[in-house]
């Protein structure tokens, strides 16, 4: 691991928190880092806005993540950056800056859990907690190269973790190493990493002919190295109504709770934002209750489908990003079409809430990309036991 500074603006501004673990624990030895959405006591959740920051009075004490990490021996050693009030996909901050994606230079680091990605990518710290609502820890996985994981929906606790859309919310982890990534598993689930049980495989084809064309090729290694694991493999499509039809359900949901979420601190301290932010506020505020509605049966399809896909210890695997880490500073026009295609992959997530795991390893010109495998709900640990097999069997 590098040393512990911060050159690539993945920490916070202004005075580094530490806090050390517990003398002996399964983590002791580790260092992580948590986004700025988790609470810290005596310090404020600033949540990448400086208006939340002003509202906002310092956490008495330490979100269940933050908690249960230092009490198995893990040390704190910063908060990191977040897309404002987690409103964000590429990474990128207005107020606080762009972490830097030390494996894609030039290239935003995903978000809203930038500055986690980017810190780990970096070797500040041996993993970070992350958040992912729309896929805010699956995505910066796969531009900065990282094994990350969007849990099973509603299977760790929340507490002291500042909401978004709290039935798509979850808290996440990075790390590069798939050993570190299982210990903390351990950690926060509580139980031991099972030995990996027989799967059967789904290859998402419609998923991977939505990414670019270079994506199938750069992943194949992995998607092979999966079937000789597998029981059996085939293909099939993730979301026969369409991949966008799922975005568009996920658009209606997840909006409109973030703008539930925000309505009262907007209408009381009608803060600062940037216009990306303040139209998804808007945009969400204005969606009709018939839409909401019929995401709301949309939703219910798609649960049923992944139900379908991992019953029996069934596993699907897509790419976890269309494309790799696009450029930094892009206009907005430019960098919307990308934020939309990144949702059509990642709308799954908050659909259905049955956990995700970002295996890196593709590379498309120098660039990261990585594969995501899709288990049953509560299959978590299952998921990296899957990838601890991968890594083992080599290419």
């Amino acid at each position: 691991m590098n040393d512990p500074g911060d050159d690539i603006g993945a920490f916070l501004p202004g005075p580094r928190i530490h806090i050390d673990g517990a003398d002996d624990g399964p983590l002791s030895g580790l260092t992580f880092a948590a986004k700025d959405l988790f609470d810290i006591a005596g310090h404020v959740t600033g949540g990448g806005n400086p208006g939340w920051a002003t509202a906002s009075s310092p956490a008495e004490k330490h979100a269940w993540a933050v908690q249960t990490l230092l009490d198995d021996g893990a040390t704190l050693v910063g908060k990191t950056i977040t897309d404002e009030v987690s409103l964000g996909i590429l990474g990128e901050n207005v107020f606080d800056g762009t972490p830097k994606n030390v494996q894609a230079p030039g290239r935003v680091p995903g978000g809203s859990s930038s500055g986690s990605a980017a810190a780990v990518a970096a070797g500040l710290c041996h993993f970070a907690l992350g958040t992912d609502t729309g896929g805010s820890v699956r995505v910066p996985s796969s531009f900065c190269g990282l094994y990350g994981l969007r849990p099973t929906h509603g299977r760790l606790p929340l507490d002291g973790m500042a909401p978004q859309a709290p039935t798509s919310d979850t808290t996440g982890w990075f790390a590069r190493d798939v050993d570190v990534f299982a210990r903390v598993a351990e950690t926060m689930f509580g139980e031991p990493l099972p030995k990996p049980a027989p799967f059967r495989l789904t290859v998402a084809h419609d998923a991977f002919g939505f990414a670019d064309d270079g994506v199938p090729g750069a992943l194949a290694p992995l998607v092979d190295g999966l079937k000789r694991l597998a029981t059996s493999a085939a293909e099939d499509m993730l979301a026969p109504q369409g991949l966008s039809t799922w975005a568009r359900a996920q658009r209606a949901i997840q909006p409109w709770e973030a703008w539930k979420t925000f309505e009262a601190w907007v209408d009381a301290y009608n803060p600062a934002m940037a216009f990306i932010v303040a139209r998804g506020l808007i945009a969400g505020a204005a969606i009709p209750a018939e839409e909401r509605k019929w995401a709301g049966l949309l939703r219910e399809e798609a649960r049923a489908r992944l139900r379908h896909l991992t019953r029996d210890g069934g596993v699907v695997c897509l790419p976890t990003t269309p494309f790799p880490a696009p450029p930094t500073g892009m206009s907005i026009s430019k960098m919307d079409p990308y934020r939309d295609r990144i949702t059509c992959l990642a709308a799954q997530g908050g659909l259905a809430g049955h956990p995700q795991l970002n295996i890196p390893g593709g590379r498309i010109d120098g660039l990261p990309i990585g594969l995501s495998i899709i288990g049953a709900r509560g299959a978590d640990m299952q998921l990296i036991a899957i990838a601890k097999s991968l890594e083992a069997a080599g290419p």
